[in-house]
């Protein structure tokens, strides 16, 4: 039966890049790879037919032999100078077709002793908390090394054999197809060792989940998102490795009065409207206690005092921000009789006067001119 041409098996025109070449019998191999049609002897035989195109035309001194000469210039069977085991670039698209099917671990890695996972915990805390430092004591569920087995995951009294399957090397050849490959061994990972005789505690694993119970020191000055880090509280390796870490998350609580932004507090200071009309002093709250906070009068709802020091001390160093208040003038509600005669006499004596009203004899005369009245 006559042979077809190579650049017709692999779907490509005679001018064809090494690229194309190999992204063409990539997508071939895939396609009619044995393993993924078992029992289907075309499939096999198309399999066979674009591994032998490839090996020819991804060689330059056979591919030119083949373009001047067909099959007869590349068949030992005619004359030609085909044949031979491939060549570098046969082997480099063997190992992209390998990883494909096999995940890129061609040649495998003996396993052993793994690090165990850190730990993530969210910590709770209030503003003051926060801002003091304190120190809190957790309980975080986790692995640990079983005890009885002292990590092993072998029965106490007993200890992990060689691997049946690998024979203690960590890996098995297997027979994909045509191409005989090396894997990590299924049954002891890569490790070499088995466990005969489980540990009745672990059941093998050589780790058992338990819950710690820890204390944590917080430092003064901590904010949303900044982490604790406990070297070795995290999860027990595996066959010994080392213990990961636990990293405590820190989130601040929101609190009824004050904001936090940095190393600085905002706060909302409602004033009467005679304090803000006449001036006085009000007493404000700190994170230290009470302090006074001189108002001027004429003050505006909005206006922003600033009482410096009163802030937070950031964790990583630096003095104390400052403690920003914002007044908010309030309108009375509630008025009794005598109350709203005052006020209205006080209403009364205004008309007419905007000089007390400095927004808003800007405002109406902003207005006039938007109408064109002025």
């Amino acid at each position: 039966m006559a042979k077809r041409d190579y650049y017709e098996t692999l779907g490509v025109e005679r001018g064809a890049s090494e690229a194309e070449l190999k992204k063409a019998y990539r997508r071939l191999a895939m396609k009619h790879h044995p393993d993924r049609n078992p029992d289907d002897k075309s499939a096999e035989e198309k399999f066979k037919e674009a591994n032998a195109a490839y090996e020819i035309l991804s060689d330059a001194s056979k591919r030119a032999a083949y373009d001047q000469y067909g099959h007869a210039g590349v068949d030992p069977q005619m004359g030609g100078g085909g044949g031979g085991g491939g060549n570098g670039n046969f082997s480099d698209i063997f190992g992209d077709v390998f990883s494909d099917f096999f995940g890129g671990a061609r040649g495998g890695s003996r396993g052993g002793a793994q690090r165990g996972s850190d730990l993530r915990y969210t910590l709770e805390l209030d503003l003051e908390e926060a801002v003091r430092g304190t120190t809190v004591t957790i309980r975080v569920p986790t692995l640990v090394s079983c005890k009885p087995c002292d990590g092993s995951g072998a029965k106490k009294g007993t200890s992990p054999i060689t691997c049946t399957t690998c024979g203690g090397i960590g890996q098995v050849r297997m027979q994909q197809g045509f191409f005989s490959v090396q894997q990590t061994c299924p049954r002891c990972h890569g490790n070499g060792k088995m466990i005969a005789d489980p540990c009745t505690s672990c059941h093998g694993q050589g780790r058992v989940e338990e819950h710690k119970t820890l204390s944590v020191k917080v430092p003064a000055g901590v904010d949303t998102g900044d982490r604790i880090r406990l070297t070795g509280e995290g999860e027990a390796g595996s066959l010994g490795g080392p213990t990961g870490d636990l990293y405590v998350v820190v989130n601040v609580r929101e609190h009824a009065i004050f904001q936090r932004d940095g190393k600085h507090l905002y706060c909302e200071v409602p004033i009467s409207f005679a304090d803000a009309a006449l001036g006085g002093e009000l007493e404000v709250p700190t994170l230290d206690g009470r302090v006074k906070l001189k108002i001027p009068d004429g003050t505006q709802t909005g206006k922003m005092f600033r009482l410096r020091g009163k802030g937070v001390a950031p964790v990583r160093g630096g003095g104390a921000g400052d403690l920003m208040c914002k007044v908010t003038v309030e309108t009375p509600v509630q008025l009794n009789k005598r109350q709203r005669e005052l006020l209205e006499e006080f209403r009364g004596s205004l008309l007419g006067d905007t000089a007390h009203s400095p927004k808003a004899n800007g405002w109406f005369e902003g207005v006039k001119r938007f109408f064109g009245d002025v």
